[in-house]
């Protein structure tokens, strides 16, 4: 994925956070009980960290570069899919068995990061 995709998809993707916000906050406020409406509040604050997080690696790629922010920024995406579109439907429908795959987007979250590091890392030899 190249920076151009990676600013698009992380800007997409900080949208729908905010507008996932506002409809937590106003909607669905009458609707959740207090417990899944902190489901719906932790989706979207990983949203909108990993989000950021897809558009800071966008504008690493230029001074490090490597296969491995491209793979950062795929895992990113990859776990807001997993780990905050589990939880937004969990939330909504009272789904539990979705719990069982959000740790697959937290390993993705905590991978992606990993691989930051390790781009630094070796941008500094």
């Amino acid at each position: 994925m190249n920076e151009r995709i990676l600013v698009l998809l992380g800007s997409i993707n900080m949208f729908i956070a905010v507008a996932a916000g506002a409809f937590g906050a106003h909607g669905l406020k009458k609707m959740l009980s207090e417990e899944m409406l902190s489901v719906w509040h932790t989706a979207v604050t990983y949203q909108v960290m990993h989000a950021l997080g897809m558009i800071a690696v966008a504008l690493l790629m230029p001074k490090f570069g490597g296969a491995a922010l491209n793979w950062a920024g795929n895992l990113m995406l990859i776990g807001i899919v997993i780990f905050s579109g589990s939880l937004y439907v969990l939330a909504l429908t009272g789904t539990r068995i979705l719990g069982a795959i959000t740790p697959i987007g937290g390993a993705a979250f905590l991978a992606a990061w990993l691989l930051v590091a390790w781009s630094a890392y070796r941008g500094m030899r």
